[in-house]
């Protein structure tokens, strides 16, 4: 209580004016807010009162720090530390640094960490971990490396484990990487702090650590006889999953030849996974036969176990490592497990001939409009796939402008989908306001939010929802697409990346699945490619237009009838086939952000709270001038955000990201040593 009086009493006789102008401007700043909070309720999503983040950082960088602000920190130091669950943390702290390339793990440097700053030592900038259920066990203070928490016990900083006898283990750091590692012991990506042997590049989650080792199993669901723990990393070809890589420990039987991974042992007997309608189940040996995997389309080994579908009349079968993969399987053992049908509630009630309605638009029917002979309007959009009517019937409403591609308006309420092993659901597009951070697709670089997407409803706490734009899932295997000769298949396993052999990108996702050609193994196509579609219209000409895929060897020049700059004959272009002679740049023509309305807007938390608005772009000589390339906005929407105008999400993010630079708020975070993290990993 005496440091709150002392507080108070202070601010109330300090001169505002005489205090620094950050510390002044955040002071006015809160206390206007707090009189129009008590006037008035004021949505904070709508608010967000971001703005203050510039004023907060470049207050808490004083130097000397008021005293104002010293109060409020020892005040919160104080709170914090009579709080129990900040106590029971253990502290790590890390020894080394080591960086991961082409699979193998580097030291990097001697870790060390120093800082003068007071509040990056605060719970809020930790790294929390949980090494057992659900709750932190273990955190990182990225400030002081632990130099500051002695009322926290310290894990320890090297160790000797008994499944890595040789060589001692030391907690290391991981840098930032797009690659995934999985731990010695289990199928789990390494966390960012874990124990590792630079010797052997033998690497330990924390987790599997603090477990003790168990040198003998009895499990009578795979082996008759008892299994004895053979540490060693050796390649002996696992009984239950075949493959013999030496990144896990092996349970054996030496009289009978068995040999189990530890992390085989656990293997579930029946499962449902992603890329199959019925359950499989477990089996020790396949019929002899040329079998291959549904899931990788590799050759499987008769003599070995796998899964197979329990339908008769099924020849569906898997490997174990493939079948259990993270993106294809759920982690739920069905055996025992009576299967209940799934009751799916329709899309749509069908009021009479040709006439819905719709759970989208419930307030009013729609029409099923089935004229071919119509004019093609380029401002009509389906309001599920936010793509306009080229061709076919379309379902419009008795009494709006609401429109519904016939095929759309018969998406399944519910549906399994290959990349992701829970249910997803489907889900309305938002008419307003769109977070940014939670809304694009998890497939492709698309955003979803603005139409019709489905999402998993049973997403880990820590994790982002897992969502799919319409395109995006109704793309399934095997996929004939005109880019490649053959079929395509889903077999990436999970925290793979391949390069798209059409856009040439390597994109990060919340899943890297690509389609994959078995037969040529080096052509991927990215589901960003796989969606644009392949017919299109040209408001200016009457026929449809195909996407080409170009020639290698073309010689004709060809002109873009929009922008009126050469197209390259060896890229992708739209061409209408009937001696029209129009050719159009697919950004042209779609524009470059693909899925996005008039009318919509999003706040993006990575730009101080910014609010984006999506307008309509006339096309008539007073088309806008982007704020960050300085050229008229050529395509069919236009961004406006603080005033300014501009032609894309990328350049409105140039924009912002040097007005956020400007303001100090990337500046406070990296004087912190937050530059090579995510601002996630911050909350």
């Amino acid at each position: 209580m005496l440091l709150i009086t002392q507080t108070i009493s202070f601010y109330n006789s300090m001169d505002l004016d005489s205090q620094p102008e950050p510390l002044r401007k955040l002071i006015s700043f809160i206390a206007k807010k707090a009189k129009a909070d008590r006037d008035y309720y004021v949505d904070p999503l709508l608010e967000q009162d971001l703005e203050v983040l510039p004023l907060f950082a470049k207050t808490l960088s004083l130097e000397p720090e008021p005293e104002l602000i010293s109060l409020i920190r020892q005040i919160v130091s104080l709170v914090i530390s009579m709080d129990p669950k900040w106590k029971k943390l253990i502290s790590l702290c890390p020894q080394v640094a080591v960086r991961l390339e082409k699979g193998k793990l580097h030291v990097d440097e001697e870790f060390l960490w120093e800082t003068k700053d007071k509040w990056c030592c605060f719970p809020i900038f930790w790294l929390k971990f949980r090494s057992t259920g659900e709750d932190a066990t273990h955190f990182f203070c990225r400030g002081c490396n632990g130099k500051n928490h002695n009322e926290n016990n310290k894990a320890p900083v090297e160790i000797k484990h008994p499944l890595h006898p040789r060589h001692s283990l030391r907690l290391a750091l991981l840098r930032k990487s797009n690659e995934t590692r999985q731990c010695y012991c289990c199928d789990v990506s390494l966390q960012e702090i874990f124990y590792y042997c630079s010797a052997c590049d033998y690497a330990m989650n924390i987790a599997c650590v603090e477990k003790p080792p168990v040198y003998s199993i009895d499990h009578s669901k795979w082996h008759e006889h008892t299994l004895a723990l053979f540490p060693r990393q050796t390649p002996f070809a696992c009984s239950l999953c075949s493959l013999t890589h030496t990144s896990c420990p092996f349970y054996i039987c030496p009289p009978c030849d068995f040999v189990a991974h530890q992390r085989c042992i656990s293997l579930p007997r029946v499962i449902r996974i992603s890329r199959h309608p019925h359950r499989i189940s477990f089996t020790h040996s396949f019929v002899q036969g040329d079998w291959s995997c549904c899931v990788c389309r590799r050759k499987t080994d008769s003599d070995y176990g796998g899964y197979s579908c329990i339908k008769e009349g099924c020849s569906y079968v898997a490997h174990s490592k493939c079948a259990t993969q993270k993106n294809v399987w759920d982690g739920k053992e069905l055996d025992g497990i009576p299967e209940e049908d799934e009751k799916v509630e329709p899309p749509f009630v069908r009021i009479s001939d040709g006439i819905i309605k719709h759970f989208s638009h419930q307030h009013h029917h729609l029409r099923l409009d089935e004229n071919t002979g119509r004019d093609y309007d380029v401002n009509k959009l389906c309001q599920a796939c936010i793509m306009p009517i080229y061709s076919g019937n379309f379902y419009s409403c008795m009494q709006c402008d609401y429109i519904l591609h016939e095929k759309c308006a018969n998406l399944s309420r519910k549906m399994h989908h290959p990349i992701h092993p829970h249910m997803l659901t489907l889900k309305v597009g938002s008419r307003g306001l769109v977070e940014q951070s939670v809304d694009p697709c998890s497939a492709c670089p698309w955003k979803c939010k603005a139409g019709f997407f489905y999402e998993c409803e049973q997403q880990d706490k820590d994790e982002y929802l897992f969502k799919l734009h319409v395109q995006c899932a109704t793309m399934s295997e095997p996929l004939v697409h005109k880019s490649h000769e053959h079929s395509l298949f889903l077999t990436s396993k999970p925290g793979e990346q391949r390069r798209c052999s059409v856009c040439k990108k390597l994109e990060q996702f919340s899943t890297n699945e690509t389609f994959n050609c078995i037969e040529c193994d080096y052509f991927a196509l990215c589901f960003g490619c796989a969606t644009l579609p392949q017919e299109v219209r040209y408001e200016h000409d009457k026929h449809m237009l195909t996407l080409s895929y170009g020639e290698e060897t073309c010689i004709t020049t060809y002109w873009c009838d929009i922008c009126e700059q050469k197209i390259d004959p060896k890229e992708r272009f739209y061409t209408c086939g009937e001696y029209c002679c129009v050719t159009l740049h697919i950004e042209c023509l779609l524009g470059q952000d693909l899925y996005v309305k008039p009318g919509s807007s999003w706040i993006s938390f990575s730009f101080i709270g910014e609010k984006i608005y999506v307008r309509a772009n006339d096309h008539h000589m007073t088309r806008p001038i982007c704020s960050h390339c300085k050229k008229r906005c050529p395509h069919k929407i236009v961004l406006e955000s603080s005033g300014s105008k501009f032609c894309s999400t990328s350049c409105v993010g140039y924009f912002l990201s040097t007005k956020v630079n400007t303001a100090g708020h990337r500046e406070y975070l990296q004087r912190r040593g937050y530059g090579n993290y995510e601002f996630s990993a911050l909350t």
